[in-house]
């Protein structure tokens, strides 16, 4: 059976309901156990779990956020029993773990796993609890699915951890977790400079929703625009363009942070087209 593939296991079923014998049932069954046995190649990878879903008692599927894979569902059969607590916490969202996982048909299926880090310091508190969620759901919306994702892994965890540890606050993580994710993503403004005259430093600058990117105020369409400051421009630029190591290395005075957070939050929201759940939670737990 090494030549075994899809269409052979096809063809042996097409065989077997044209003849209806017992023997072409078997030899249906036998080639479909060996393509079986040849896509459960197992995995070895480290991911953070960003969802989860309750199918019974026992099982649970997953979302996975994985450098190598990407986004990937997996099953993770039996986590609720007595014996697999261990396993069980390993696949709980907001989790980073060390996974030993086999390929199935649709999705995997995780074999074996060990949490890396559970950020604690998340589970103390509800607003940070709610804004991680948020975090995640982000990850989930935006990294590519079943293809490397290297830098939004590195980007998620980075925010986890510094959320955790009261490292920087959650006015200043939010708006960089969102600019920065839309960028990775493909959805970068452009900073460049006024879209209209051109200038690097518009004069009286705003930011257009709509035109995503900076205009002077008397250049900008109809007049319309959210005023920004100097500080807010280069903010934005650092987040979108900087290196990996650099992207928490700069400070903003709350007046400017909130201006970038109104900012970062409605161009996300309009490049999305839809609501996101945790983060009307997340509002709600700030109010």
């Amino acid at each position: 059976m090494k030549n075994t593939d899809k269409n052979t296991v096809q063809n042996a079923w097409n065989a077997f309901e044209m003849s209806g014998r017992v023997e072409d049932y078997l030899r249906y069954a036998k080639t479909n156990i060996a393509w079986e046995v040849k896509q459960r190649v197992q995995t070895q990878t480290e991911g953070l779990i960003i969802k989860s879903r309750d199918i019974n008692e026992n099982d649970t599927v997953v979302k996975i956020l994985t450098g190598d894979l990407g986004l990937i569902s997996a099953f993770a059969n039996g986590t609720k029993k007595v014996k697999s607590r261990t396993a069980s916490a390993a696949v709980s969202p907001m989790t980073y773990s060390r996974l030993t996982l086999y390929r199935g048909r649709e999705s995997y299926i995780v074999d074996d796993a060990k949490a890396i880090d559970v950020f604690f310091g998340l589970r103390e508190d509800i607003e940070k609890l709610s804004l991680a969620n948020y975090f995640c759901e982000l990850a989930g919306e935006f990294s590519p699915e079943n293809t490397e994702a290297h830098e939004f892994l590195s980007l998620t965890l980075n925010l986890l951890h510094l959320l955790s540890e009261d490292k920087r606050s959650a006015d200043f993580l939010k708006p960089v977790a969102e600019l920065r994710m839309l960028a990775l993503a493909g959805y970068m403004p452009d900073l460049a400079g006024c879209q209209s005259c051109g200038n690097e430093l518009p004069d009286e600058p705003v930011f257009s929703l709509r035109h995503a990117g900076f205009f002077c105020r008397n250049c900008a369409p109809d007049g319309e625009g959210i005023p920004v400051t100097p500080g807010v421009i280069n903010a934005m630029r650092h987040i979108c363009t900087c290196d990996d190591r650099a992207l928490f290395a700069f400070r903003m005075p709350d007046s400017s942070l909130k201006i970038l957070g109104d900012i970062t939050e409605r161009y996300l929201l309009l490049q999305l087209g839809h609501k996101l759940r945790t983060l009307d939670f997340y509002k709600s737990i700030k109010m």
